[in-house]
């Protein structure tokens, strides 16, 4: 097959299927038991780029289509760029919830670095799937722990491992406990309150620090409460680009009851935590959640203010691709004399690169490790 990552950022190191996607394909011929009857008896989870996906509907007969659920709306699309460029059908693309696992009798899934989305997404495959299903999570070792076994166990009564190949490994689990997991997911999302905001925080498992709020984060909000300080200006609209958890936009809609807010983020378990934490915190009406990659749902300077904390990785690749195409969706949606305000790891030294591509560039607060800016839209 011939696969690429576009639309997400593509360049060295940054591949499309690994070694861990082909050891998921070359294990699947050789489960014991039944094998599903029908494409719609499977399941797929957090298929990168498509791999896992198109290898399947050539694997997999019978009617019906394999079930989709990426996380990230950039790896839905490169699915459907992918399929369109190897002529593959047979599958469908669906939102989070009960009826991507009900009736499954295969999910494959790439295992998730958080254990928390991993808690998350076993707990709604042991309560919805077929009493015989197969759990096939496959993942690069480095990025495997003991505590994956222990995860899947809380709800499978059998776990089994692989063999190591290319330095990636496939766990199996078997028999769904489905009281166990229907316990489990009342935990989520999960919430924790910040008496220093006065914010609750609701998140997903795997939403960027969890229920808490990342220092890079706490330093932004520190200056952005002191707008005449720091020279804020008046706003209308704010997109709070990369939202999260929601904190920065739940925030934000408190202290500006006035100003509408648009909160976007390309992982939809990331929308999903901006709306309740926005629903907890008493401003769900003044805020449009959406999910997006960057800002593309947005037209062009349209907005006043937008607020960004950006990755400083690509998967597990560490990689400034993607906050420097940030830095440019921002400056298309703002409107002339409207500011990016933006924390980053100071080491990256990002200045240089908001003034080139959004305007000139002060520098609001800078301390060991985080710098906050505001650039200004020419």
């Amino acid at each position: 097959m011939n696969l690429r990552r576009f639309p997400d950022v593509e360049g060295p190191g940054l591949v499309a299927v690994d070694a861990a996607d082909r050891l998921i394909l070359d294990e699947l011929p050789a489960l014991p038991g039944p094998a599903p009857r029908a494409r719609n008896e499977v399941a797929v989870i957090d298929d990168a780029y498509g791999a896992l996906t198109l290898g399947l509907v050539g694997l997999i007969d019978g009617p019906g289509k394999i079930r989709v659920h990426q996380d990230l709306v950039t790896g839905e699309r490169a699915l459907a760029a992918n399929a369109e460029r190897n002529t593959t059908t047979g599958y469908h693309s669906m939102r989070w919830g009960p009826e991507l696992f009900d009736g499954a009798r295969l999910v494959v899934m790439r295992l998730p670095r958080s254990l928390d989305r991993l808690t998350e997404v076993s707990a709604l495959i042991a309560a919805r799937a077929a009493p015989d299903v197969v759990v096939v999570a496959g993942g690069r070792i480095k990025h495997m722990t003991p505590r994956m076994n222990d995860v899947l166990r809380d709800v499978f009564d059998r776990v089994d491992v692989s063999h190591a190949r290319q330095k990636s490994r496939v766990l199996f689990a078997r028999g769904p406990r489905t009281g166990a997991a229907d316990r489990l997911l009342l935990e989520w999302p999960r919430t924790e309150f910040h008496p220093g905001l006065d914010l609750t925080i609701a998140a997903h498992g795997g939403v960027f620090a969890g229920t808490g709020v990342d220092i890079g984060t706490r330093l932004l909000l520190a200056h952005l409460a002191r707008p005449a300080q720091n020279g804020l200006p008046d706003v209308e609209t704010v997109v709070d680009l990369g939202c999260g958890n929601g904190t920065v936009s739940a925030w934000f809609g408190r202290a500006h009851p006035d100003v509408r807010i648009v909160a976007v983020d390309r992982s939809a378990s990331a929308v999903d935590s901006t709306r309740v934490t926005a629903a907890l915190n008493g401003v769900a009406d003044r805020i449009e959640v959406a999910q997006s990659d960057g800002a593309q749902i947005l037209p062009g300077a349209t907005a006043d203010l937008v607020l960004l904390n950006p990755p400083f990785h690509s998967d597990a690749a560490v990689s400034t691709a993607v906050a420097l195409r940030l830095f440019a969706e921002a400056g298309r949606i703002l409107k002339p004399g409207g500011e990016l305000w933006c924390v980053w790891n100071s080491h990256l030294r990002y200045r240089g690169a908001l003034q080139r591509i959004v305007g000139p560039t002060r520098q609001v607060v800078r301390n060991h490790k985080f710098t906050v800016t505001a650039s200004t839209r020419r």
